[in-house]
């Protein structure tokens, strides 16, 4: 079967791509690939549904640019197609004083990057926004916002399929991509699809498919598994809104934090711990041979060693609720372990260079007819049209 290309991956980067490429050039032949007889299955289906405002994000880069427009033309589309979503603010809060410089730089950064009705927050404020929120200072940040992102997708799809005519094949599970002079072939469990131009945004197994094309590829995914605690709901009044922490810039992850979701429940966490398999929800989760390859790559080993201390942490949590109050605690202090139940988890795709740098920005390899997408952190549910966008512009490169 011929088209002129082929998405492999329905997450919500997959399918914004094939959405922005179809609607900008309807007439293109363009088939979707998904391994999971669902969509949405993975990273898009287990996030905590906020839309980011890209306050965190170096001025310039990738996720800061693509954030900033991701963030508006998702707004536009929701409206348009009547999806629910609320704008409901969040506060970063520095609990200790030491933080303060941290906090400052963080609304540097968002001054930079555009949003200029953030506000400084003083310690008797907070009370104001988040009742039984304490710390020496914080950061309102009105743009941010929630949204359930599986009920995107699904109307990325219908749009994809029924307005323009796209198509999605189901339980295709890649095993080969083959290069040759006219066309890319991408061979799965179930037959041979041919195109002009494959774009890989496979997630958790990117870099698998992409060295189908690219052998000596330098990045690994190593997944990240974050497990979340909700609150009960006789204490989800506890929070209003969203409330974080002062990120630390040595680590890419947020920190526990706290997130009202669209369906009235307040999640508390993640916490972010090594999955011994790629797909691996569960504590209990392992495969030998995806956990060998991660723990025996040369850039992961560095990292392990640079954060051990942090890793045992995060791991200690994981596996004792008392700690994971205590760490909620530094925000909420009268927050208590029988106020939090166990919740959900999802798995991050982090990539990480053989050097020993864990990615912070997107990261796409393009060819003659193959792009890969190795490195789509958050925000890229917030930012999805905007990277399927600039996707798509390289893909008319190409054709």
């Amino acid at each position: 079967m011929n088209y002129d290309v082929i998405i492999i991956g329905a997450g919500i980067v997959g399918l914004a791509s094939a959405l922005k490429i179809k609607e900008h050039k309807p007439g293109l032949k363009v088939l979707i690939l998904e391994k999971e007889n669902k969509i949405a299955a993975h990273q898009t289906g287990n996030n905590s549904g906020v839309i980011h405002s890209g306050i965190y994000y170096k001025p310039g880069s990738l996720k800061a640019t693509n954030c900033r427009k991701g963030y508006n033309m998702l707004l536009d589309f929701c409206k348009k197609e009547n999806i629910h979503f609320e704008l409901c603010g969040k506060l970063i809060v520095a609990v200790t004083k030491d933080e303060i410089p941290r906090l400052e730089n963080l609304y540097q950064r968002g001054i930079e990057n555009g949003l200029t009705y953030i506000k400084k927050i003083s310690a008797e404020e907070i009370k104001n926004y988040e009742p039984f929120t304490k710390g020496v200072a914080a950061i309102h940040v009105p743009y941010t916002g929630i949204i359930d992102y599986k009920v995107v997708c699904e109307k990325y799809l219908n749009v994809f399929e029924n307005r323009f005519e796209g198509e999605i094949l189901l339980n295709q599970k890649v095993i080969n991509v083959i290069e040759n002079e006219k066309e890319t072939v991408v061979v799965t469990n179930s037959g041979k699809y041919k195109a002009k131009i494959v774009v890989n945004c496979g997630g958790l197994y990117s870099d698998k498919i992409a060295k189908y094309t690219v052998p000596n590829l330098d990045v690994k995914i190593i997944p990240f598994r974050g497990e979340y605690y909700t609150l009960s709901k006789e204490k989800s009044g506890m929070v209003k809104n969203l409330i974080y922490p002062v990120p630390d810039p040595a680590f890419p992850f947020l920190g526990v934090h706290f997130t009202r979701r669209v369906d009235g429940k307040v999640e508390a966490g993640p916490n972010a711990v090594f999955a011994f398999k790629r797909e691996g929800y569960k504590k209990t989760s392992f495969k030998f041979s995806e956990a060998w390859e991660s723990l025996t790559w040369r850039g992961f080993q560095k990292v392990m060693w640079k954060h051990l201390g942090m890793g045992f942490g995060e791991y200690y949590r994981s596996f004792n609720k008392i700690a994971f109050t205590h760490a909620l605690q530094k925000l909420i202090p009268s927050l208590t372990t029988s106020d939090i139940v166990k919740g959900g988890a999802g798995v991050r795709a982090q990539a990480c260079t053989q050097a020993g740098s864990l990615v912070d920005d997107f990261l796409i390899f393009e060819k003659p007819g193959v792009i890969n997408v190795c490195n789509a952190p958050s925000p890229a549910a917030t930012a999805s049209l905007a990277i399927g966008e600039a996707i798509s512009n390289v893909v008319f490169k190409h054709l």
